[in-house]
């Protein structure tokens, strides 16, 4: 018996090296759960062929069962596994961004269980740009089903020690392994209607995905009131904060005068701000980059968490390219926004 893995509460502490991998592999084809990096954010990993198996990733977390998961693969012969009637737009996306950031909703073969989809006739699948993620899919011998390896609501996990923070005890095994790059989940792109629409923003812009396609892609709009959400991410408030965070929205100079006047009027109340924004001098942000800000977003969330501050302003950013991705989780965070 090998005594080099560790534990915490009861959950294996895995390397990321080869022999630890094939370990987390059994873990997966004998039922039970592993968190392991993609280079979005963690995930959450069960066998998406086993119902049962499946069931264990919504208790772990705390997640209604009405809110899918995206099933990860290792190829295209799992893609043909897991769907069906492949359309031609997704062939193309496939050629392009895969391995990448990028779930794509298709039809869903008879093979997936109903409890992945929330009962849907659609599945959302992708395959991840990062090594580790894929030798566990290919050494289980089947897709995952993985959503982010955190509590429900709070914010993702971007390293092994977030998810050891809200899952120790709870799953039987986290793969260890380096910072994911792109810091936010993947974009997920419906292909089953008449027309191509985003329903979550994520780590692939939506200029990127219009370029392959040659069409004008929309975003899903207000889907707060949608009863059967197709994607993750679409009914409940999301990557939350204990603190609550305040976004300040409308026209640039207004939103940061009015952010510096708020912060003073909190902290001569003898409260503690934490400010995320791109142009303050206290800022955690300083580089206008939405790629730098993506990659940071969850880490400077939970960071602010973990100083204890009693209330988070959040300044507009952009919402081109990545931006996009950072609006959508900011909005979903947001215990309330302001426009100014």
């Amino acid at each position: 018996m090998n005594r080099s893995f560790t534990r915490a509460n009861g959950t294996l502490l895995l390397t990321d090296h080869s022999r630890s991998v094939a370990r987390a592999a059994k873990i997966i084809k004998e039922g039970g759960l592993v968190a392991f990096p993609t280079e979005t954010v963690y995930g959450l990993g069960a066998s998406a062929l086993d119902a049962d198996a499946v069931k264990k990733i919504f208790a772990a977390k705390g997640r209604p069962f009405d809110n899918p998961l995206i099933v990860h693969l290792s190829d295209l012969d799992q893609l043909n596994c897991v769907a069906r009637d492949i359309p031609g737009a997704a062939k193309l996306l496939i050629n392009k961004f895969w391995p990448g950031p990028l779930s794509l909703v298709l039809q869903r073969s008879d093979a997936v269980p109903g409890v992945v989809s929330a009962g849907l006739p659609t599945v959302a699948v992708r395959m991840p740009r990062h090594r580790i993620a894929l030798d566990l899919i290919r050494l289980s011998g089947v897709p995952i089903a993985a959503p982010s390896a955190n509590r429900s609501g709070k914010p993702s996990p971007t390293s092994f020690r977030h998810v050891i923070e809200d899952m120790a005890g709870r799953i039987d095994a986290v793969i260890k392994s380096s910072f994911c790059a792109i810091g936010v989940e993947s974009t997920v792109l419906d292909l089953t209607g008449p027309s191509p629409v985003i329903l979550r923003p994520g780590g692939l812009s939506r200029e990127d995905l219009e370029k392959v396609l040659g069409c004008q892609i929309h975003i899903a709009g207000n889907y707060e009131n949608i009863n059967l959400p197709s994607s993750p991410g679409m009914k409940y408030r999301h990557y939350s904060p204990s603190a609550p965070l305040f976004l300040i929205t409308g026209p640039q100079k207004r939103r940061r005068y009015f952010i510096d006047a708020l912060a003073r009027s909190y902290q001569r109340k003898g409260f503690i701000v934490g400010m995320l924004n791109l142009y303050s001098n206290s800022s955690l942000v300083q580089e206008k980059d939405s790629r730098v800000l993506a990659a940071h977003l969850y880490q400077l969330l939970r960071r602010l968490d973990a100083r204890g501050v009693d209330f988070i302003l959040a300044e507009e950013t952009s919402a081109e390219g990545l931006g996009l991705a950072i609006m959508n989780r900011l909005r979903k965070a947001a215990t309330r926004i302001i426009r100014v």
